[in-house]
């Protein structure tokens, strides 16, 4: 298995990548990183894992709206911008060791 050093929001990570698989698994990364970069310059949020769940979220939640169009779901946006902002004032709320201020 090939293994690939790629950057995300800044850190690198060496990955294993399935042969053929190398342009799959760095267009991953560019999306993962770049949804990353946008909830951390967008908002407060200022701890990589809640930056991380909250872009995984997104992310799935754009899956989600691909893969069942037909189920009537509509585009994600107001859901994104509200889960941002919640995730920001649960941030705001957390002292450094993650405890209720």
């Amino acid at each position: 298995m090939k293994q690939l050093d790629v950057q995300i929001m800044g850190q690198s990570y060496l990955l294993g990548c399935p042969e053929g698989g190398e342009m799959r698994l760095r267009e991953a990364v560019l999306r993962v990183d770049e949804a990353m970069c946008k909830i951390r310059d967008a908002n407060k949020v200022r701890a990589r894992d809640r930056i991380a769940v909250l872009a995984a979220l997104n992310l799935a939640f754009d899956l989600s709206d691909k893969a069942l169009p037909a189920a009537g779901h509509e585009g994600g946006a107001p859901e994104h911008a509200d889960l941002g902002k919640l995730l920001a004032q649960l941030d705001e709320a957390l002292n450094e060791d993650g405890q209720l201020l």
